[in-house]
């Protein structure tokens, strides 16, 4: 893409009312635009992150066995008459009524949907257990949105949940997102810790959150330092077989966000020298609550002695907008962004100095059309500006490489490669520039 032809109103200043570190930066380089109180849209440079975010997600949840869906955004107030919800959840929950006086919802979250295609679709035990997922917008009317798009009233979620015969077979589904969400952070290059977590409204016996560090964090977290270590048996991971090992062996460690710490647990679990206490960014929650939905609205199957029986219930969220933030939150510097390779929007910049160079710019043509040919997303800085709002702009919005093309690029045929996020500076020959990415 040709940065003429591109939509990236960056700004100068940060907005006044962005308090932490991602919204000031989203708002600086054109990720988002507010269009109201905690509700923005995405622009060119924003979406692409968002999107790249959503594939990951989806190709770690596909793996794992979980069938896509998509459900309305709009749900009919009925289905959460039936759990007894609906008078609980409270002014977070925006109400409409349609041309029918029919009472409505802008769903918050999808219990109630779920368990109404469950129960008119599933009848034996044969046909469990069931894990479906789906990427959609949801609506929650905070009292006080503030951080940009981490605490948002509307924001991108992929929400799943499973059905299962007992509390047995309930639990190797939560094994299965559990070891699932550590896979899709880590392909996010986050070390996302799991914490023993209070259900909440969600309800259930047994939830954990998975925090990033973060010193921007709105919730205190207290862990043993030997998570931080765990990361090599996340590979080759068949979901087939039993996960409960792998999973205990994180269960096992102490990490507790705020609500459920207690010091004497902490100093009789974790040795002084491991004892960690830091900020976090919650950026997945799971939950196992049992029949708490499905026994409220009848989602029965016919077990193996031809009884009904109420199934297990389980649910998994992930924020996929909230992650966009906590990427940024814990990749950046003085200069701007650092994004991780796998979300960035382009995979390299490229500087082309002096425009106005008839010559530099057929080598900048010349190299944009090589690199875009061998398959990489490249954004192609071709505007007629200094080079120092050129490097300052780039350095912003925090593409892996910038490859700057100058006067050296005309005389000896070298370009520049910039890594972001080290600083290092590579010569590179005009000719080798496309293996050079390829061997990055």
């Amino acid at each position: 893409m040709r940065l003429t032809n591109y939509f990236l109103p960056v700004l100068k200043e940060s907005p006044s009312d962005a308090e932490i570190v991602s919204h000031q930066l989203m708002m600086r380089a054109g990720m988002i635009s507010q269009s109201s109180s905690g509700i923005y849209s995405w622009l060119p440079l924003g979406l692409r992150v968002l999107k790249k975010i959503e594939n990951i997600v989806r190709e770690e949840q596909d793996a794992a066995g979980v069938n896509e869906i998509l459900m309305p955004t709009i749900q009919p107030a009925d289905l959460w008459k039936e759990s007894g919800r609906y008078e609980d959840y409270g002014k977070e929950m925006l109400r409409i009524n349609d041309r029918q006086d029919r009472e409505m919802l802008y769903g918050p979250t999808n219990e109630e949907q779920i368990t109404d295609i469950f129960r008119r679709s599933i009848k034996s035990y044969k046909e469990l257990p069931q894990l479906l997922y789906h990427i959609q917008w949801k609506f929650r009317d905070e009292l006080r949105p503030r951080f940009g798009v981490m605490r948002g009233r509307e924001f991108l979620m992929k929400d799943a949940y499973s059905f299962d015969l007992d509390k047995q077979q309930s639990e190797i589904s939560y094994n299965k997102f559990f070891v699932c969400y550590l896979k899709t952070f880590q392909r996010l290059e986050l070390k996302a810790i799991p914490m023993a977590a209070e259900t909440g409204p969600i309800g259930g016996d047994l939830s954990h959150e998975f925090i990033i560090i973060s010193k921007t964090g709105e919730s205190d977290i207290y862990f043993d330092s030997k998570l931080l270590e765990q990361e090599n048996e996340l590979f080759n991971i068949n979901y087939l077989e039993d996960l409960s090992g792998l999973v205990n062996s994180y269960k096992t460690l102490y990490a507790v966000s705020d609500d459920k710490f207690n010091q004497d647990d902490f100093d009789k679990n974790v040795s002084n020298e491991n004892q960690t206490k830091s900020k976090g960014i919650e950026v997945g929650h799971i939950f196992s609550f049992g029949t708490k939905y499905s026994e409220a609205m009848k989602a029965n199957v016919l077990n193996k002695d031809g009884k009904q029986a109420t199934v297990f219930m389980g649910s998994y969220g992930i924020g996929i907008s909230r992650l966009v933030g906590a990427i940024i939150e814990s990749s950046n510097d003085e200069k701007g962004i650092i994004w991780p390779k796998s979300v960035s929007p382009y995979d390299i910049g490229i500087i082309n100095l002096k425009q106005k160079d008839d010559d530099i710019t057929s080598i900048s043509d010349d190299v944009y059309e090589k690199l875009m040919s061998a398959g990489f997303d490249v954004l192609y800085d071709d505007k007629d500006d200094n080079p120092g709002v050129k490097f300052s702009r780039m350095d912003l919005i925090g593409l892996p490489y910038q490859v700057i093309i100058g006067n050296k690029s005309k005389s000896d045929s070298i370009l520049e490669v910039k890594n972001r996020k080290t600083g290092d500076i590579s010569e590179v020959d005009i000719e080798n520039v496309t293996s050079f990415f390829k061997n990055s």
